[in-house]
């Protein structure tokens, strides 16, 4: 068998004995896909000619055909196959065994699948079929964009259900019904259309004795087809609910319930039928790894998980059931999917979290992945931010995420192929923000908890949380107040787990005011709760309950717990710092956590971690936020309330704004507002903001929410200052997302209220975002108009701003003369407002061009007084920055060895503080440096770990620049250069680099 293997059931994909083949985008893979559909047949020119041009090719199009073949004729040779594409008129043949390609596996399977059931042996024909359809990864040749193909692709998707549908057939007559029903549902539900799967769910339905919803399924098909088609089900369908009505649906004649030795059950792993082939146990599907950054390395674990309950009560044969589901049988060739769902109250996040860090080392050694999605609140999280934040965790720097949905899964999928890693998505909304979350690889899992059904998820296994059973409920009581207490009072405490309906949360709130109260009996609180009967009698039926629940404690807390409690329901934060207390009841005690723990003790709130400084966050259980708000609305008036969040909004104010200071060195490069800061104690200060990135990082989600909260209360003022103190955070770790999200946020606040500074701050501040995008267009637009107002309210900082941001546009476009008077002017705007990191970027940034115009003494001098700037303020970001280009003009002076001790030194701060794009850069100088020495042998090492580095974060520009620079190297090894040109080729003509595409294909026609 050849060692090579074509997969066109899902995304075109060629496999060789050393993993995947890299297949030029476009043309090629329109011509490959055509003859893999047509192995061992003749494919005409001219059919390829229409695949690729459909209406209008041109005069060259069949040479280009021929151009197309030819490189995959080497491409495939390369590999060492027993695969050939030969010319034979009117066109071209590729011939292999068709066992090397799934969509003929596929067809000869279900060809093999028909003739046995003809033979009567059904249980050999469901085998065969189903492994012909775990060959499928997907919509045929899903990706591809050509009409024509699509036509194809369509046909065997067709069939693909058409195998689907016989295979259950034949299940059905072979007596199991049982275990076909939930793959019917699935199924009907992602094909509506299809009355085939809706009679087969209603006979399987029937067969296993629940005909009532037999009876409902068809009612469901009758008003599906009515209100979308207006048609009446077919004869099929009304004749199975006629005979349901009647009695007159017998079992099919060979039913046979038990199966036999050896025989699969309906949802186990197929064994391989005899004499199929295919590809190797080390599923030659799935994609491998991407080479990674070296400081973005493939071995970085992720471990996201919240931290488990210590006094957690569930059932055994559940946990088992959630570790089969998540870990699979050896052969699984799907995810593991999990789904947690129930009621609030019922410990859903609860189970989640402790499943997940039972499996986290045995099951899942590369890493937990966990975000709660929100679904709960009013913002929902978006799977495009969700992907956004698990792709920074797998090593993506934000810089390079993709700004669409499609691209952001598929580079998340990418990611996960060849690892195993538990997924945790907590609080889901619905199925649609779940779906695209969902990795590729059978290595990875995912265990999702929501209060709704989820019942579209392919292949999930559900469990729906209810009550605790009677004797779950005491133990979790005894766990909590003690086993001999409630030994003591054995009775008492029967009493107790009844009286609260056995919900956990409701009786994890008895037991917290027990366990805080020891002196109190069990049967005290029995009756306590007695004097509530109206509310307890309510306590089994869903919100209403759980609020009397609530009610009760809230109730015996005193009253500055209550209206902390109240004002707290007003952060939007996941979890919440202890110093909020203080900001929202005006507090300046040096330990505001004293302010919080009262509510602990109630479990009102929950303790979910422990800070740097020592002190907790905190975190609200949903259905308590909600009641707190209630109560907030009710007690509070609309002034108060605004009052406490601004003291909220300005402790998070004042910390962004330090945190700016620490990076910059004072502050620098940021226009502030005059809303007043309510000051955090400064011990929590102090200690949090000794790493200020790694706090902006951790407090993201919470200072975003702020802004947007902000912005709809009216708080204009606080919401543009906060948002664009965060650049600091957006531009370094390159949250594009968010700088754009939480700035059009306060656009819109600031805008409304007539705000004409702030309006020009955010305006500038987007235009430095379309900037690091490339929309220069749009770029200089927000800029213009930002320069526009600073210019009439006589703000030399805002104007400084927005002349560097525009140099910088004309420099990256060529035009150095515009750029240089442009930095002019910034440079004296900067020092009208007395900013001198200002000062200092403007200097940098220019001596480049000084460079470039060989004006070496003058770049010298400009880059001498920028470091002096740097050092003096203590910014290490931009001395870093500032350096990089000292070496590249030590280069230039031929003082190559002080260039490579500079590029050293700068590459050794970009390691330190994680900027992997700085790293790809800095190898690259470093590779420059030793080829400028006669060091070919240095040069090649560090451009061939610049490769490494930029492809490995999926920086596929930078990534060829480098391969370029290691081709001018190799003149001698034509076979290597030749290697590291052709796809650079591809990423330069994708990306429109005439320049660097022009000297690449020069090497190339050269014999590189």
């Amino acid at each position: 068998m050849s060692p090579l293997a074509f997969r066109v059931l899902g995304p075109l994909q060629v496999h060789g004995p050393d993993g995947p083949l890299r297949l030029p985008p476009g043309r090629q893979e329109v011509i490959l896909a055509a003859l893999l559909l047509e192995t061992n047949r003749v494919v005409s020119t001219n059919h390829l000619v229409d695949l690729i041009w459909e209406d209008n090719p041109p005069e060259t199009a069949r040479t280009q055909v021929q151009i197309c073949v030819s490189r995959l004729r080497k491409l495939l040779a390369g590999a060492d196959g027993e695969v050939s594409i030969t010319t034979r008129p009117p066109g071209y043949v590729l011939h292999t065994d068709a066992a090397n390609v799934d969509a003929a596996l596929f067809t000869s399977l279900v060809l093999r699948a028909r003739r046995q059931r003809d033979q009567g042996e059904l249980a050999q024909a469901v085998e065969l079929l189903r492994y012909a359809v775990t060959l499928w990864q997907g919509d045929c040749l899903s990706g591809l964009d050509s009409g024509p193909l699509a036509n194809k692709a369509r046909q065997l998707n067709e069939e693909r259900l058409n195998a689907v549908e016989l295979r259950i057939q034949l299940e059905l007559e072979l007596g199991r019904y049982d275990g076909l029903v939930g793959e019917l549902q699935r199924l009907t539900h992602e094909h509506p259309l299809r009355e085939k799967l809706r009679g087969q769910l209603i006979q399987a339905l029937y067969w296993s004795g629940r005909q009532a919803e037999a009876l409902e399924a068809f009612r469901t098909a009758r008003r599906f087809l009515a209100e979308e088609l207006g048609l009446e089900p077919s004869r099929e369908l009304r004749d199975l609910e006629a005979a349901i009505l009647a009695g007159r649906l017998p079992a099919p004649a060979g039913a046979v319930p038990v199966r036999t030795p050896g025989e699969k059950a309906p949802h186990e792993e197929p064994a391989r039928p005899a004499g199929a082939k295919a590809e190797e146990e080390t599923d030659a599907a799935a994609p491998t790894a991407t080479p990674s950054a070296e400081s973005v390395r493939q071995d970085a674990v992720p471990h996201q998980l919240p931290a488990a309950v210590a006094d957690f009560v569930t059932d055994a044969g559940r946990i088992a059931a959630l570790e089969e589901a998540l870990t699979g049988r050896p052969g699984r060739t799907t995810v593991g999917l999990a789904a947690i769902t129930g009621k609030p109250g019922t410990g859903k996040s609860t189970l989640a979290v402790h499943v997940a860090h039972m499996l986290s080392e045995s099951g899942f050694p590369d890493g937990q992945l966990y975000c709660d999605l929100r679904g709960t609140t009013g913002t929902p999280a978006t799977p495009e931010e969700v992907l956004g934040r698990f792709l920074r965790a797998l090593g993506i720097p934000g810089q390079l995420i993709p700004e669409s949905l499609d691209e952001r899964a598929e580079m998340y999928r990418t990611r996960l192929a060849s690892r195993r890693v538990l997924v945790v998505l907590d609080d889901a909304a619905g199925e649609g923000q779940v779906l695209p979350l969902l990795p590729g690889s059978r290595g990875c899992a995912v265990l999702v908890t929501g209060r709704a059904r989820l019942t579209a998820l392919p292949g999930a296994h559900r469990v729906e949380l209810d009550v605790l059973a009677e004797d779950q409920a005491l133990e979790l009581l005894s766990r909590i107040v003690g086993r001999e207490r409630v030994a003591g009072e054995a009775a008492a405490a029967e009493a107790l787990v009844r009286t609260v309906g056995r919900l956990p949360l409701a009786l994890r709130i008895v037991a917290a005011r027990l366990a805080a109260r020891p002196h109190w009996t069990l049967a005290s609180m029995v009756q306590r709760l007695a004097n509530e009967r109206h509310r307890l009698d309510e306590l089994t039926h869903g919100e209403m309950t759980m609020r009397a629940s609530l009610s009760l404690t809230y109730e015996g807390l005193a009253p500055e717990d209550r209206r902390l409690l109240r004002l707290l329901s007003m952060a939007q934060a996941p979890t919440l710092p202890s110093w909020l207390a203080g900001a929202l009841l005006d507090d300046r005690r040096p330990f505001p956590s004293d302010l919080m723990e009262p509510l602990v003790d109630v479990q009102m709130l929950d303790v979910a971690g422990v800070e740097r400084t020592g002190g907790f966050r905190y975190r609200f259980h949903e259905i308590i936020r909600v009641y707190a708000r209630e109560q907030l609305a009710a007690e509070h008036t609309p002034e108060t309330r605004q009052e406490a969040l601004a003291r909220m909004a300005g402790g998070w104010m004042h910390l962004a704004q330090q945190a700016h200071r620490t990076v910059y060195g004072g502050d620098f490069t940021v226009l502030h507002g005059d809303a007043p800061r309510w000051e955090p104690p400064a011990s929590y200060s102090d200690e949090v903001l000794a790493d200020p990135l790694a706090w902006l990082d951790a407090e993201q989600a919470s200072l975003c929410g702020m802004v947007e909260h902000t912005a709809d209360a009216g708080l204009h003022d606080l919401s543009w200052d906060l948002a664009t103190s965060l650049v600091t955070l957006f531009e370094v770790r390159g949250h594009y997302d968010l700088w754009e999200q939480t700035h059009l946020s306060a656009l819109a606040a600031v805008r409304k209220a007539g705000n004409l500074r702030g309006t020009a701050a955010i305006r500038a501040s987007l235009g430095s975002l379309y900037m690091s995008r490339n929309q220069f267009d749009t770029a200089r637009q927000a800029l213009n108009s930002a320069l526009d107002v600073f210019q009439a309210l006589d703000e030399p900082m805002g104007e400084a701003l927005c002349r560097r941001d525009m140099a910088l546009i004309a420099r990256t476009s060529g035009d150095d003369a515009s750029a240089l008077e442009l930095y002019r002017r910034s440079l004296a705007d900067f020092d009208r407002a007395g900013d001198v990191v200002g000062r200092a970027i403007v200097l940098t940034q220019s001596a480049h061009i000084r460079m470039r115009q060989g004006e070496i003494a003058a770049a010298q001098s400009q880059l001498d007084e920028a470091l002096d700037i740097y050092e003096g303020v203590g910014y290490t970001g931009g001395r870093a920055r500032t350096l990089r280009r000292v070496g590249q003009l030590l280069l230039e002076q031929g003082r190559s060895d002080l260039a490579v001790l500079t590029f050293t030194e700068v590459l050794e701060l970009c390691r330190d503080s994680g900027d992997v794009i700085g790293e790809g850069h800095l190898l690259r100088d470093l590779g420059h440096a030793f080829a400028v020495m006669g060091r070919p042998d240095r040069a090649r090492d560090f451009y061939d770990r610049a490769v490494t580095a930029r492809e490995g974060v999926m920086d596929f520009g930078g990534g060829a620049l480098a391969r370029l620079d290691l081709a001018r190297l190799l003149d001698a090894e034509p076979g290597r250069s030749r290697e590291l040109l052709v796809p650079a080729v591809e990423v330069f003509r994708e990306r429109r680099m005439g320049r660097e595409l022009a000297e690449a294909e020069r090497l190339l026609a050269t014999g590189g």
